[in-house]
């Protein structure tokens, strides 16, 4: 493997400078402003991957941002690897929390600092530039195309209608993605499992106007109160979310997999002083990484109503909001979910107030299983660079998108992460440190090599 060590000595400075390229343009899909940002990250991409070695590469609409595809045919009878990865961003506020400009990319402490360094601008160049490596070298071993999206960050919602609509064109054997994180810098980690998502908006109406709480409190019910209690209401003494029918369909998973589960480098005390919290929380009979990994939860996103200004306004409000999101695990529907709660929380509202839930989006769960010939071929490719095996991981995030491509397209996922939990994304500050992103490159002609052997 000498020749990927010494392509990517000679080109590790231009590399980065492509990707400093892509990172200024602020692509943030949750911003109609910046919908034209949309089409220059579009098109830098197009651009990169023909320079890249990709023998065509369009820019396609959607009902919504657009869609970069990309595609080397080294061969039909080869087997075939689609990347996916996203071009958007988060938003950057509070802006006055960074260090540095997030579009403006900084190397600190042998970090990029920038938004989109890790998520997902600096893990989607490594599948560019190992790609380009094996293009040049003549190692390219099998078929490779890109789909490169630019909603992600807000849900995909018109992803899977395109890959409907070119399912032909889309046509592999494997979706390749670094979009996911490694437990730490030293141990490789391929995400198994993603949790799926139901997320609510609820609005509860008391009185039809604002009340003064001295002439009314005690007599008027509070829209505020009550939402409180009702939302007490969905989780029990010991975690369980009281929701009917909430875990019928709940996959449980085998003592056999707890216990692998159970190997995963985890230290409760550093978990929480990390947090600077005293105490963890959740369901009962569960460890912390299971909680977050194989079983579903139920949170309070957001939540508000009434006077929050400067000082006292002694007021009753008319209305109070909440913003609520349920994480779900394999075999659970987000639909299902997201109309059990509407039923159920409606249901036990009091006659004093007027409830209303409103369903915002949700996505399903995601499983891979880890003998598959990909996995195993990612897991070689780890070894190769990492020197020891990587860990099966379930994440406790979602990528509802993973789970209708499977659907869609009949295609199983590799999540082949590089980013770590300190990289900071979606968050202030965000970065990625270089080593990470030159181990990507690294390992990625690996898995293709392996994955064309075991394929």
């Amino acid at each position: 493997m000498t020749i990927i060590e010494n392509y990517l000595e000679e080109n590790k400075d231009r590399f980065l400078n492509e990707l400093f390229g892509l990172i200024r343009i602020p692509s943030i899909s949750s911003v109609s402003a910046h919908k034209p940002d949309m089409y220059k990250a579009a098109e830098y991409w197009k651009e990169l991957l023909l320079s890249s070695g990709a023998d065509k590469a369009e820019v396609f609409e959607t009902a919504g941002n657009p869609v970069t595809y990309a595609e080397k045919i080294i061969d039909p009878s080869k087997p075939t690897v689609l990347v996916y990865s996203h071009m958007d961003v988060m938003p950057v506020e509070p802006l006055e929390l960074w260090k540095s400009a997030p579009f403006e990319p900084e190397v600190r402490d042998g970090k990029i600092f920038a938004r989109g360094a890790d998520d997902d601008k600096g893990q989607g160049m490594m599948h560019a530039k190992a790609f380009e490596l094996m293009v040049k070298t003549n190692t390219l071993p099998c078929n490779v195309k890109f789909m490169i999206e630019g909603e992600e960050e807000i849900g995909s919602p018109n992803l899977g209608q395109w890959c409907e609509e070119h399912k032909d064109m889309l046509k592999a054997d494997v979706i390749l993605v670094s979009d996911t994180t490694m437990i730490n810098p030293e141990t490789p980690t391929i995400t198994t499992g993603l949790r799926g998502l139901a997320y609510w908006q609820v609005e509860v109406t008391g009185p039809n106007r604002d009340l003064h709480s001295g002439m009314f409190g005690g007599a008027v019910a509070n829209p505020i109160n009550v939402l409180s209690k009702m939302i007490a209401q969905m989780t029990d003494e010991n975690g369980h979310i009281t929701i009917p029918g909430f875990y019928d369909d709940v996959l449980e998973v085998s003592k056999e997999e707890r216990k692998l589960m159970a190997e995963i480098p985890f230290n409760l005390d550093n978990y929480k002083k990390a947090l600077d919290i005293e105490e963890v929380a959740g369901e009962s009979g569960f460890a912390t990484n299971e909680r977050t990994g194989i079983r579903p939860s139920f949170d309070v996103c957001g939540i508000w109503g009434g006077y929050t200004g400067e000082g006292a306004k002694t007021v009753l409000p008319s209305k109070a909001y909440a913003k609520i999101s349920s994480r779900l695990v394999p075999n659970q529907n987000h639909e299902k979910i997201a109309e059990l709660f509407k039923q159920h929380f409606e249901s036990i509202a009091p006659n004093t107030v007027k409830v209303e839930v409103s369903p915002l989006h949700g996505g399903q769960a995601y499983v891979c299983p880890i003998d598959l010939p990909a996995y195993r071929a990612a897991e070689q490719a780890c070894v190769d660079v990492f020197g020891r095996r990587p860990v099966p991981n379930r994440s406790g995030g979602s990528i509802p998108i993973i789970s209708t491509f499977e659907e869609i397209l009949g295609i199983k996922s590799i999540l082949l992460g590089f980013g770590l939990e300190s990289d900071a994304i979606h968050s202030p500050n965000e970065n990625f440190p270089l080593e990470q992103f030159y181990k990507g490159i690294r390992t990625i002609p690996r898995f293709y090599k392996y994955f064309a052997e075991m394929a």
